[in-house]
């Protein structure tokens, strides 16, 4: 019979204010990107960025009174946010129910796997950055953009 693999660590992150805190034993399971609406609304953000870890590898070690649930009745995720703050915490999906997914920016250092899948990239939005060459914008330090494309010139053979 296979041992049950050992942890290596473990990783440790918490919410925005701090009220909640959590750890992992690394290395987590797997990491990876959700172009989804349903992540880009619940962050805000163009995609969120997820580790996952085992659920009996997963510890709530501080504020588990401080934590917040919503269940989309359709799909039956759960997605648990901290109730003072309202930083995401915890993505859950029931086709995986002995995992937890937890936003990887939460954690303070490494967690033993690097986000090397996507998922939903059909559903990439238009404005997301894709690695585009950035320059620094003048007068303005630490702030970078990207040049919009010149137009070129069509030249005519005639004036009509």
């Amino acid at each position: 019979m296979a041992k049950a693999a050992q942890a290596a660590g473990t990783a440790k992150g918490q919410c925005l204010c701090g009220k909640v805190a959590f750890e992992i034993d690394t290395p987590a399971r797997w990491a990876w990107h959700d172009h989804s609406a349903a992540s880009r609304q619940a962050h805000g953000a163009v995609y969120a960025t997820y580790v996952g870890s085992w659920r009996k590898r997963f510890r709530i070690t501080r504020g588990k009174t401080a934590i917040t649930r919503f269940e989309d009745k359709t799909t039956k995720t759960v997605r648990s946010f901290c109730a003072q703050c309202g930083t995401p915490l915890i993505y859950e999906r029931p086709r995986s129910p002995h995992m937890v997914n937890i936003p990887r920016a939460l954690f303070a250092g490494r967690t033993g796997r690097q986000p090397l899948y996507h998922i939903a990239i059909e559903q990439l939005q238009e404005w997301t950055w894709t690695g585009e060459p950035l320059v620094p914008l003048k007068g303005f330090p630490g702030v970078v953009w990207q040049r919009s494309k010149k137009k070129k010139r069509v030249e005519h053979e005639g004036m009509f």
